[in-house]
């Protein structure tokens, strides 16, 4: 390129226009138009972003979703200028919008091919996959009045991110609240904050989870994305969780403390490349539950956060992981309850006890914390209640008096045990997220 007459740029950029389809395609050719956006209009409903690849597409036109199958009208369409600009007809090249009347957020997909329902297209376009979530994380409003916000917010999110899914679920400690899946770690925080800053919404999540498979005794297979859904252990024959492979990129000083990090979370050796002077990539072949639960910001402080971290999903294998239940006072809490791998259960259980026994604040009643695994208590603690000395105004007298207030305090107590109801604040649920932490620093 000449950067003093710029001919060079000339040819460039005469070679790239002359790649583009022309407008105006043959009007007889089946539709195939890409949806690549929409967005949501409290008067038109949904809006859907799309590019003609073949066809016409012109107001009144029957269309069809080739995914779905799902029949619409087209009441308006037009062109971006860069408003949107209504228009008679988009054809092969050009780049608009289209609404239909369409309300539900599935009927318009990222990635979808619309093309004329009386003379639909053969195939749809290439590339179009659905997207599948391998991360699975609790949503829940601090204020339950906020249920129906919270879900008119996470539809319209919906509607330009198709990889987002979510489902009502209840829980006892938490009340009502979204299961939802995500693409990976740094897609669920992007989703949590814009619920945040642009909806208003106080949140509580839940630790992140992902999909098993698992096999029971009777040859059903079950996707099982939340610990409460695990059957029995005596149901299950085998359970298989997703591996993958992991790229990090470091700086040669860090290789050994990356290497052992990988290994204390299951991670396999795959091989090690030199892409410059002073920076290593190593490969390894990871479980995927080992790497949303705190891996980055553990990797970033062994590296001092030189580190950078890409994952692939890979296959699923055989793994040996059990559910673990905490209970409190006796109850079981499932939003507290994770999968984890059996190696590990036990030390993963006293850790998570001891952070709870520090973030759960204490009450006029003994709070008794547990972690189950199986059928066994592997781990346990208690958070001691509040006392009043009820006896400090006995200066003397006879002892069956003292002793009567006191037991009069101890059935109080045992009341007050039975019908009140333990706080569990965020730092509870943020604690699952820092185990492997905790584990290390010990």
């Amino acid at each position: 390129v000449s950067a003093r007459t710029g001919q060079g740029v000339k040819d460039v950029l005469e070679a790239l226009v002359s790649r583009i389809p022309a407008p105006g395609g043959d009007a007889d050719a089946p539709l195939k138009a890409l949806i690549f956006d929409s967005h949501f209009d409290q008067y038109l409903g949904i809006v859907a972003y799309i590019r003609v690849m073949d066809g016409v597409l012109q107001s009144g036109d029957r269309i069809k979703m080739m995914s779905s199958g799902k029949e619409f009208e087209v009441s308006s369409l037009g062109i971006f200028t860069p408003r949107m600009t209504p228009a008679e007809s988009l054809s092969a090249g050009e780049v608009g919008y289209f609404t239909a009347s369409m309300k539900n957020v599935g009927d318009t997909r990222v990635g979808d091919t619309v093309t004329n329902a009386d003379r639909p297209a053969k195939t749809p376009l290439k590339g179009y996959k659905e997207a599948r979530p391998m991360v699975f994380s609790g949503l829940y409003p601090i204020d339950t009045r906020d249920f129906n916000n919270m879900r008119e917010a996470l539809s319209k999110l919906q509607l330009n991110d198709a990889s987002l899914t979510f489902e009502p679920e209840s829980s006892a400690a938490l009340g009502t609240g979204f299961r939802c899946g995500f693409l990976g770690l740094l897609h669920m925080d992007i989703i949590q904050e814009r619920l945040e800053r642009e909806f208003g919404l106080d949140l509580i999540a839940t630790a992140p989870s992902v999909i098993y498979k698992v096999v029971t005794t009777k040859d059903e297979t079950l996707w099982v994305e939340n610990p409460s859904d695990l059957p029995e252990p005596e149901k299950i024959r085998y359970i298989e969780e997703p591996f993958v492979d992991a790229s990090i990129m470091v700086p040669g000083a860090n290789i050994g403390a990356v290497i052992d990090l990988c290994q204390e979370r299951r991670g396999i050796y795959d091989k090690m490349e030199y892409p410059a002077k002073d920076s290593v990539i190593i490969k390894f072949e990871m479980p995927l539950a080992e790497i949303v639960m705190d891996f980055f910001d553990t990797l970033k402080s062994v590296t001092h956060g030189y580190a950078t971290l890409d994952y692939e999903f890979k296959e699923y294998r055989k793994s040996s992981v059990e559910k673990l239940v905490i209970l409190l006072n006796y109850e079981p809490v499932d939003a507290l309850s994770f999968i984890t791998h059996r190696e590990r259960a036990a030390s993963r259980a006293r850790v998570l006890v001891d952070r709870l026994k520090e973030v759960i604040p204490r009450q006029q009643f003994e709070i008794r914390i547990q972690a189950q695994a199986g059928n066994n208590i592997i781990a346990a603690s208690t958070v001691k209640p509040f006392r009043k000395n009820v006896t400090a105004k006995c200066y003397g007298g006879d002892i069956t008096r003292k002793r009567k207030l006191l037991e009069k305090q101890k059935e109080g107590k045992k009341r007050m045990k039975t019908i009140c109801r333990v706080d569990v604040p965020q730092d509870a649920f943020m604690s699952v997220l820092r185990i492997g932490n905790d584990q290390r620093n010990k």
